[in-house]
């Protein structure tokens, strides 16, 4: 009986976690369990008992595992599996939904020691704190939070046989499942009612509905219309290929292509037209689509009726393969008698049955000669090749005006303020699925203000980086601002030069971009989900590590600089404001507070205003002195007068700035902060905290 699901040793696992050992994440948690277990076992002998429970727990687990889900822990009789716990693809909640079908269907057919086994299955999609290194280990309690006790409650209530889902997971598997509302429940401990969906089965491939106006695109659009075009009028096989990533617009593209030619040469373009749904049922299910029977009924069926009995049952894999050659000459047999376009939407998602299929039929229409225009829209990463010859047309993100446009026309149709495009603009990114999900709705109720289909996207895109150049990004988002490698190496505790080369791999990737030299920005949308799986302990981690970075390159530790970043250890002398507590030289007024454009930028490690890490009303905001900024005389303080190296140089008495001397400080003039423009007299009580305000409304805690 399968209880664990070991990955090697616990120790090993958690060295491969670090430097993020935990995670907040999304995740879609399945609950199963059997139905009348008590009634059942009493009335078995002990072995029959365990043969039973090695069979259920046994088909159950292959399931799983099929659809990627991880047991997590077993109760009595129930198993319960999370999706999207060790990496998403965006499609968690229907990998989910499909085990729980599959589950129903394998106990149904393979009856355990010739029980009937009947199960419910409760499928939830909400947010948990995840031990990675619990999830990669297959231990217990890997996952806290209140879905789970959601998904056993829905289990409870599901019918015999059935597969009941949350709201969330309803409306992440929409278009995918067929599903009907079931009842409006109210669940143990759940302050309010919860409507409930049962799912029927898996949605068949429809081709996607589009109901804004196409904005921007003419560029790709010409182009994709023209090879087509020309391709059908000089009767030779095209292969045109529109690459983009999820939610880039490359399916709404594609239907305006084949919308476009319509005709050539004043003959009737006939269109083939299919969409691939994720993980579908049969490999070759999509092409169905594209052989249905001709306007006038009839279907040009090859011996034996084996196109009609793949038209009977797409989803079976060997009624397929026997239909493969009568569907590739049903489709040439339309393109001699009328051009002919096949489109396929989401071809990085077919089987490589499907796409053996396509090849051919393209090479079978060159070879004869015949008008037929294969497109198909696909990720940017797809290495499948293309045949000869094709184009591939890149679908690149909007420009920020005809992103701008399209979030006033959406927010205009969900009867929204046409000034929300301002604040949505550097969110959207230049990508219609993202605008569309914030303009539709406002998900001030989503976690972070963040909509659950953007979180899904998001969320897919950091899973494909590996555990490093994740963390990397973990800690830029943490902090507001630049990302400094130097502030990087030192809130992960790594070495210095580790992460210039993951930052500069993340900006091919397309997720950071440099700002200056040895500064990169994070995508705005990408930084915001990214802070979203930071813990609390984890931030608190990151901000203790910064803090003994700051500490060591001031000199206050043991062996300053060792192990530090070199663009911390090797900066000036003069130790930032409120990196500790200053030693004064009497009563000692604090110097005054630094206005925020005269702040030193070069400090990697500087408090950035508004950091929600760092932020610590009380202290100083490490605020440098600027080198080289002449020295202002200020009205004498009692206690104020500088001692030390200074005087020792041999400089004239007299009242002198308010600056503290530091161990091992040089000799010279001191560098002198200004006062905030236009203030004249004395800064302000010594000793006394302030909170200024930086322009912007961001908080400073400066000394005054």
């Amino acid at each position: 009986m399968l209880i664990t699901t070991p990955a090697g040793s616990r120790k090993a696992v958690i060295a491969a976690c670090r430097p993020v050992p935990e995670e907040r994440r999304t995740v879609t948690v399945l609950f199963v369990d059997i139905v009348g277990s008590t009634r059942l076992v009493e009335r078995l002998d002990p072995e029959d008992v365990r043969a039973l429970q090695r069979a259920y727990f046994g088909t159950v687990a292959a399931v799983l595992r099929r659809w990627r889900g991880v047991v997590e822990k077993y109760v009595g009789d129930a198993v319960m599996a999370l999706f999207g716990a060790s990496g998403s693809d965006g499609l968690d909640a229907y990998r989910a939904v499909r085990a729980g079908l599959d589950i129903q269907a394998a106990l149904e057919r393979r009856r355990p020691a010739g029980v009937r086994l009947r199960v419910r299955v409760g499928v939830a999609t909400g947010e948990v704190l995840l031990d990675l290194a619990g999830v990669r280990d297959g231990g217990h309690g890997a996952a806290s939070g209140a879905v789970i006790t959601t998904a056993a409650r829905l289990q409870e209530h599901a019918p015999p046989g059935g597969v009941v889902v949350c709201p969330a997971t309803r409306t992440a598997v929409a278009g995918l499942v067929e599903q009907r509302p079931l009842a409006t429940l109210t669940l143990a401990g759940k302050a309010l009612p919860l409507d409930v969906w049962r799912v029927t089965g898996a949605a068949g491939s429809m081709p996607a509905r589009h109901r804004v106006p196409l904005v921007g695109r003419r560029r790709e659009l010409a182009s994709a219309a023209d090879e087509v075009t020309r391709a059908l009028r000089e009767r030779r096989a095209r292969w045109i290929s529109l690459v983009g990533p999820p939610g880039s617009g490359r399916s709404r593209l594609l239907h305006e292509v084949t919308r476009a030619v319509s005709q050539v040469d004043g003959v009737p373009v006939r269109r083939r037209v299919t969409a691939c749904p994720p993980y579908p049922c049969g490999e070759l299910a999509p092409l169905a689509d594209l052989v249905r029977p001709r306007p006038d009924g009839t279907v040009a069926d090859g011996p034996g009726g084996v196109l009609a009995a793949f038209l009977a049952a797409p989803d079976d894999d060997t009624v397929a393969a026997r239909a493969v050659v009568a569907c590739r000459e049903a489709l040439l047999g339309l393109a001699a008698g009328a051009p002919v376009v096949v489109a396929v939407d989401d071809l990085d998602r077919a089987a490589p049955a499907l796409r053996r299929f396509l090849h051919q039929l393209h090479v079978a229409a060159g070879e004869r000669g015949l008008p037929l225009a294969v497109v198909t829209t696909c990720g940017s990463g797809s290495a499948d090749p293309l045949p000869a010859p094709a184009r591939r047309i890149p679908v690149e993100p909007l420009g920020p005006l005809d992103t701008g446009r399209l979030l006033r026309h959406l927010l205009d149709r969900a009867g929204r303020p046409a000034a929300l495009a301002a604040r949505l603009l550097p969110l959207a990114g230049g990508s219609p699925a993202v605008a569309t999900a914030y303009a539709s709705a406002d998900p001030s109720g989503e976690p972070g203000g963040v909509p659950a289909a953007v979180r899904r996207l998001v969320d897919a895109r950091l899973d494909r980086l590996d555990g490093t150049h994740r963390a990397v990004l973990l800690a830029g988002a943490a902090r507001s601002g630049p990302v400094v490698a130097a502030v990087v190496e030192a809130m992960l505790g790594w070495p210095a030069g580790r992460a210039e080369p993951l930052l500069r791999a993340l900006a091919a990737a397309g997720l950071v971009r440099p700002v200056t030299a040895g500064d990169w920005a994070i995508d705005a949308l990408v930084a915001r989900v990214a802070a979203l799986r930071l813990s609390r302990a984890v931030r608190a981690d990151f901000a203790r590590r910064l803090r003994a970075a700051k500490d060591t390159a001031a000199g206050r530790m043991p062996g300053a600089g060792a192990g530090v970043p070199s663009r911390v250890a090797g900066e000036r002398e003069v130790c930032p404001l409120g990196a500790g507590r200053p030693r004064r030289s009497g009563g000692g007024a604090r110097p005054a507070p630094v206005p925020p454009d005269r702040l030193d930028r070069s400090d990697p490690l500087r408090p950035v205003p508004g950091d929600p890490v760092l932020a610590q009303p009380g202290r100083a905001g490490a605020v440098r002195a600027v080198p080289g900024q002449p020295a202002r005389a200020g009205p004498a303080t009692a206690g104020a007068t500088r001692t030390g190296a200074a005087e020792r140089s041999g400089r004239p008495s007299g009242p002198s700035p308010a600056v503290t001397s530091w161990p091992g400080q040089r000799t010279g003039p001191p560098p002198v902060a200004p006062a905030w423009p236009g203030r004249t007299g004395p800064p302000g009580r010594a000793g006394r905290n302030r909170r200024r305000t930086e322009p912007g409304g961001h908080a400073l805690g400066l000394a005054a």
